[in-house]
């Protein structure tokens, strides 16, 4: 295996690894570097995958540079290497929102988190981030998602995932492989509150949807938003 570095928006970089073991065609796994005056990873990722995401991380930034972690919800894609980050990491604080620093992030990390509040900023310097609150989307009560507003990137987290290896970035529809996904593995509950977070997401006009699982989205993101919220509405009615 292998951590392929792209750079998918201005000092916004993917941290790619496919893992062939993973279900019948493989599952690849991304994490996200925003190289700013205080850079943050998005994603922990999986305790067996650090090795090689803190290498590929050292190829852009040296780790000491880190100064913000945080993760959409605890899974172990998600947080599993959450100390490991913050022993390589001395000077980075780890945050969340206040219901995961609440449920989860204040016992597990090593390092006292910083609470973060539905809508909150934090200024990294030539970069700005967005912290929105999405509880259930994709899963989790903890469940957030970020917003970087110089670029119009969205960190989507599960949302759009696709099976199998995937390219680096496309513009293509991203919609129809996600609805494939959910039908084949229904991993996102269908509750009153996946349409509406959906399109308040939406709303945001997204020019590029990081994808966890899949490529980075360059586009219409505000459509692609909306058309998975219809889907979603469509089941709960």
């Amino acid at each position: 295996m292998r951590t392929d570095v792209t750079e998918i928006a201005d000092k916004i970089y993917r941290l790619s690894t496919f893992v062939a073991a993973v279900g019948p065609n493989g599952f690849t796994f991304n994490q996200f570097l925003i190289d700013a005056d205080e850079p943050l990873l998005f994603h922990y990722g999986q305790r067996s995958l650090f090795p090689l995401v803190s290498e590929a991380v050292k190829s852009v930034i040296p780790l000491a540079k880190l100064r913000w972690t945080t993760c959409s919800h605890v899974e172990a894609d998600e947080s599993g290497a959450l100390n490991q980050w913050l022993a390589a990491a001395p000077n980075a604080t780890p945050a969340h929102g206040q219901v995961g620093c609440n449920i989860w992030l204040t016992d597990m990390a090593d390092r006292k988190p910083h609470a973060l509040q539905d809508n909150e900023t934090v200024d990294l310097g030539t970069k700005k981030v967005r912290w929105l609150d999405t509880p259930h989307v994709p899963h989790n009560w903890d469940a957030g998602l970020l917003y970087e507003e110089t670029t119009g990137t969205l960190f989507s987290s599960d949302l759009f995932t696709q099976l199998g290896a995937c390219p680096a970035n496309t513009t293509s529809d991203i919609v129809a492989p996600a609805i494939a996904t959910e039908r084949a593995v229904p991993f996102m509950p269908t509750t009153p509150q996946a349409a509406p977070t959906l399109r308040r997401l939406a709303a945001l006009k997204p020019a590029t949807i990081a994808l966890m699982h899949g490529p980075t989205f360059n586009g219409d993101g505000g459509a692609a938003l909306n058309a998975l919220a219809d889907y979603y509405a469509g089941k709960t009615n």
